[in-house]
């Protein structure tokens, strides 16, 4: 099994990382949100598409 942040092998003790900085990173990824699981909710499709097509305005 290799370690899903660089590809090493995996240690048993951080499984399924190799160390405890992978280990870290990954935990970083997901406190930080760039883990997300999808959501099919239309509500929640809602909530997001206005911010996304809605440019932030810039002071010149």
């Amino acid at each position: 099994m290799n370690c899903p942040i660089c590809g090493s092998d995996t240690v048993h003790k951080y499984r399924p990382f190799c160390s405890k900085r992978c280990a870290d990173l990954d935990l970083a990824k997901w406190l930080n949100g760039a883990y997300a699981a999808p959501s099919e909710e239309l509500e929640d499709v809602d909530e997001v598409t206005p911010a996304v097509q809605t440019p932030p305005s810039r002071p010149h």
